[in-house]
């Protein structure tokens, strides 16, 4: 975020600081709530849940949505611990070390897999992060990848929170091949957060609870079947050929269907000539043929 938004007479402000200097010079209209700690502190992790269930906009209220934009997987697990145990929606998001990719993560605790259910390898082996972290040396930044993030991530949360279009449950971005990969994620019944595995009974309480809805199957409307003009729809292929053209459907599971099937083969009906024997020796015939 630094990057982004950090000018040369913020130098000595945090970050949040910053940001919210940044955003409300854009924005005086919108209010801010600064809050500079470490969220994985005991004391911190209190009062940053009790922010996420009474900080809406009306006092008392829970919020309606968390975004993650840290940059340490201690702190995505503590918001992930916090999400799950509140049952609060939330949208996590980040960039690689090298840069160059990113992504973004609706997660709805019950619904969807949570930051815990598919963990990064250094989460999952229970690797210090501080370790990993050469002295000297910064990890790469691209304010462009970032700022592509950036509005992906802004862009899931408008269509999330104004219901419209597809949200998407995961978006990657890959800036050396220009790579969106998109896919959505269950939730893992092993999963570590034990108030994951909560939610997610919860979840299938809900479903069970659910009115079942009948599928109807609507009938294709003919669209303009008279007309002024005159206009036939009339098919090139007769019903005969369509019919030989096609051939037996396989047995497939359910739900899997074959865009065309192969027509048995046809063997040629060539008549068979056959040629009476004269009973002539081939002496005979050569000698017959030279008369001639």
């Amino acid at each position: 975020m630094n990057r982004l938004f950090f000018q040369p007479h913020q130098a000595g402000l945090s970050k949040v600081q910053a940001a919210e200097h940044t955003l409300r010079n854009i924005n005086p209209d919108v209010l801010f709530e600064v809050h500079n700690y470490n969220i994985t502190t005991v004391e911190n992790f209190q009062h940053f849940m009790d922010r996420i269930s009474n900080g809406g906009l009306e006092e008392g209220k829970p919020i309606d949505l968390v975004l993650s934009c840290v940059d340490n997987f201690e702190a995505r697990m503590a918001i992930n611990t916090a999400c799950n145990e509140l049952g609060q929606t939330w949208m996590e998001s980040g960039v690689s070390e090298n840069a160059v990719s990113g992504h973004i993560q609706l997660i709805i605790p019950g619904e969807s897999a949570c930051f815990a259910c598919a963990p990064p390898l250094v989460v999952a082996a229970n690797i210090d992060e501080k370790t990993l972290k050469r002295e000297g040396v910064c990890a790469a930044s691209l304010p462009t990848t970032m700022g592509v993030v950036a509005g992906i991530l802004v862009q899931n949360v408008l269509k999330f929170l104004l219901n419209f279009g597809t949200v998407s449950f995961y978006l990657g971005y890959n800036a050396m091949q220009d790579f969106f990969p998109t896919m959505s994620m269950k939730p893992n019944p092993q999963c570590d957060d034990r108030n994951c595995r909560k939610q997610q009974e919860e979840y299938k309480k809900k479903v069970v609870a659910l009115p079942k809805q009948e599928a109807v199957q609507e009938e294709d409307k003919i669209i303009h079947e008279d007309n002024e003009w005159g206009i036939e729809l009339v098919s090139e292929v007769s019903e005969e050929e369509l019919k030989n053209s096609s051939g037996p459907v396989p047995e497939l599971p359910e739900g899997i269907t074959v865009a065309y099937t192969i027509p048995k083969k046809q063997e040629d009906s060539v008549p068979q000539v056959t040629v009476e024997d004269s009973g002539e020796s081939l002496e005979d015939l050569m000698a017959k043929m030279k008369n001639m």
